[in-house]
């Protein structure tokens, strides 16, 4: 059975992985076995998950690029394929937010958002597909969050964009089925990261998340990494179009005193 989780020589690549959620699964995939491509913007940020990736004893590439730049992703695709010859795995975490009031935020800072979260996976997923294809067990994770099942006061363009991302998930899982990738969703509770700190720690707006939560704690972004080896593994070989929700419960919750 442990098998079925070994990741060993498969290739995995990260968008989104300079720091919280997708640096945590790009960390766990790679002491997983897999050979793992962080990327992301910041070159810096980037340099140093590469190397926590190098520590695990697998091999990596540093490169950045910008899920809203199409040349930047193919151009990532292209130094992938000159340097490990394939792409088992593809992880769209790259996320921005923002908290504002539906009635006045700007279009284009709404345009942003669904650029980078709903518009920047699809690239992804567009550019990487062949590679995917020629895998013969390629897998996609989607990170989407539970704002795709529910409404959180004044982000309504980030829950827009996670619930069209979702939406993508299970269209392209009945889509590319034929051509054996499996196309799944990871919805995360509330993990605090630079993303949504100032959020959500020592605010009304985290106690109220923290009360709603029947296991009373945020999460902790290492603890998404058992179910994107799951997702990535042989163990989810007949598993396609799902979301799991990581969420300490949050979804399951009615009344919790």
């Amino acid at each position: 059975m442990a098998n079925l989780f070994d990741l060993t020589g498969r290739v995995a690549v990260i968008i989104g992985a300079t720091s919280g959620i997708g640096r945590a699964l790009a960390i766990g995939l790679a002491k997983h076995g897999a050979h793992v491509i962080p990327t992301g913007r910041r070159q810096r940020e980037l340099e140093e998950v590469c190397q926590d990736i190098q520590n695990t004893g697998v091999r990596t590439l540093c490169r950045t690029s910008d899920v809203t730049d199409r040349e930047s992703i193919d151009g990532l695709r292209d130094s992938v394929l000159e340097s490990f010859d394939r792409v088992d795995i593809l992880v769209n975490a790259a996320g921005i937010t923002c908290k504002q009031p539906t009635a006045t935020i700007p279009e284009g800072q709404w345009s942003a958002l669904i650029e980078t979260n709903l518009n920047g996976a699809m690239r992804a997923c567009q550019s990487f597909y062949h590679p995917l294809k020629d895998s013969g067990r390629g897998r996609v994770i989607n990170i989407t969050s539970l704002g795709a099942y529910l409404a959180f006061h004044e982000v309504a363009a980030y829950c827009a964009a996670k619930s069209a991302l979702l939406s993508l998930t299970r269209s392209l899982a009945c889509e590319w089925a034929h051509d054996r990738i499996s196309v799944n969703a990871i919805a995360p509770g509330v993990f605090p990261t630079e993303l949504n700190v100032s959020l959500v720690n020592g605010t009304a707006r985290g106690q109220e998340l923290l009360m709603r939560t029947p296991m009373a704690r945020f999460g902790k972004p290492e603890e998404l990494v058992g179910a994107a080896i799951l997702l990535a593994s042989d163990g989810a070989s007949f598993l396609t179009g799902q979301c799991i929700a990581v969420d300490g419960g949050y979804l399951a919750s009615g009344v919790n005193s």
